[in-house]
């Protein structure tokens, strides 16, 4: 019989247990990045390992932040001071994103490794990846912590894996139906852009790739209703998606077939907090708290983290799953450096993403926000631009029912400017919402 979890006894612990466990490990973590850590001998001076009890006695400790870890390998090449592991034991380097400024390395050993493999195997199992099943993986494989790690837990399920990456359309139809895939891992935008592609340069229904699964990652659309509802119409196939990051876990959150939010899948290597992302309160993990998550490593050789600020708005969920899983589920809204304020409201980029998203057929899907400022304060009316499909007729009335919906569900008032089928830039890694039509100064 096949079995349901990839590691039954972490994913389905009780909470008091979990929470237990937690503690007992961030004593052990504390106690080695004070000693082993430059960086954090500094920080954390004078707080004792033992005392720290409690997530109210962890909620005391001073965060720490992207820039931080910039400073650190700037200061202490190449791969700073906050390095907690001999340098001759870091077997592999990956690098950030970059999204937020000059990208930061980050350093693995064979156990970080191993862990990261193992995390990576549980999202995965949860996605619905087996040992039978042929992934095409649409993402690069270079620096990317979204690569090697990847490769490393599919085949660790045993599963053939195909690395066909970015940048590479052509080779991934004509893969895909030679060997027969079964799923695709990819960003959600590049799903819009390889069922285009499929379409108007093949003249192949994207559903003829044969994919029965689509495990998104990257960034945020996987959890939005009407983008996953769009995918799997493209590409029939059932859509889920992951979270992770690149200084932390490469994947550490995935969605079951119930689709109800992201298992957090990782409590044995990370603790989770949600504060408040104005005040740095931290705010209690509950059924339907919401605020950015910070993340400590339980587990980490290389480069520990002690309340490190992810930057993504999430909300939780707390509730039985009946996939049996018990950790809390996350909801990602978008990174707050994303977020935009339009008359003292909070908007953020997947949220007029699944707006936009519900209009199809009459829309693509594909949409823009022109900025004439720096963000994240906007001057109303909050300006768009919006992709209808060529069968849209009446665009006036289009116009109407997006502007008014767009008011009705996110509180503000839009300027829509509709443009044909074709015009707006399709993304074949992560999606760039906001077009800076300013002078950077």
């Amino acid at each position: 019989m096949e079995r349901t979890y990839f590691n039954p006894a972490v994913e389905t612990m009780a909470d008091d247990a979990r929470l237990a466990m937690q503690l007992a490990k961030l004593e052990e973590q504390l106690a080695y990045v004070i000693e082993r850590s430059p960086f954090y001998a500094r920080k954390l001076a004078g707080v004792t390992p033992a005392r720290v009890r409690s997530l109210a006695d962890l909620a005391a400790l001073p965060f720490t932040e992207k820039s931080e870890l910039l400073a650190s390998q700037t200061a202490v090449p190449p791969l700073g001071e906050h390095l907690a592991a001999p340098v001759e034991s870091v077997i592999r380097v990956h690098a950030s994103s970059g999204t937020t400024g000059r990208p930061s390395y980050v350093a693995i050993t064979r156990r970080d490794r191993d862990a990261w493999s193992e995390v990576v195997g549980r999202v995965y199992w949860c996605e619905g990846v087996r040992p039978a099943d042929v992934i095409i993986h649409g993402f690069g494989l270079s620096f990317f912590v979204g690569g090697l790690p990847l490769k490393d837990a599919i085949e660790e399920i045993g599963a053939m894996f195909v690395p066909i990456g970015v940048g590479a359309s052509e080779r991934l139809v004509t893969t895909a139906l030679d060997l027969r895939a079964t799923q695709l891992t990819c960003t959600p935008s590049y799903t819009q852009y390889l069922a285009d592609y499929c379409r108007d340069k093949r003249g192949v229904d994207p559903r003829e790739l044969g994919f029965r699964r689509v495990m998104l990652g990257a960034e945020p659309g996987g959890g939005i209703p009407a983008v996953r509802e769009r995918i799997a119409r493209d590409f029939d196939a059932k859509v889920t998606e992951g979270l992770g990051n690149a200084d932390l876990v490469p994947v550490y959150a995935a969605s079951c077939d119930e689709n109800d939010g992201m298992h957090f899948l990782a409590p044995d290597h990370l603790l989770l907090e949600v504060v408040d992302p104005e005040t740095g309160r931290a705010l209690p993990v509950e059924d339907g708290v919401s605020g950015e998550l910070v993340a400590t490593h339980l587990d980490r050789e290389a480069a520990p983290l002690v309340r490190f600020r992810t930057r993504d708005r999430v909300t939780l969920s707390t509730t039985p799953c009946p996939c049996g899983r018990t950790g809390p589920r996350i909801r990602c809204l978008g990174r707050t450096d994303d977020m935009l304020i339009v008359n003292g409201v909070n908007v953020w980029p997947s949220a007029i993403r699944d707006v936009v998203e519900a209009f199809a057929p009459e829309t693509t899907g594909a949409f823009e926000v022109p900025l004439s400022e720096p963000p994240p304060k906007v001057a109303p009316p909050l300006r768009l631009r919006v992709e209808h499909a060529r069968g849209a007729v009446d665009l006036a009335a289009l116009k109407k029912r997006l502007e008014g919906t767009l008011h009705d569900k996110l509180v503000v008032r839009a300027d829509v400017v509709l443009v044909p089928e074709g015009t707006l830039p399709r993304f074949e890694m992560k999606a760039s919402y906001l077009k800076r039509e300013y002078e950077e100064r």
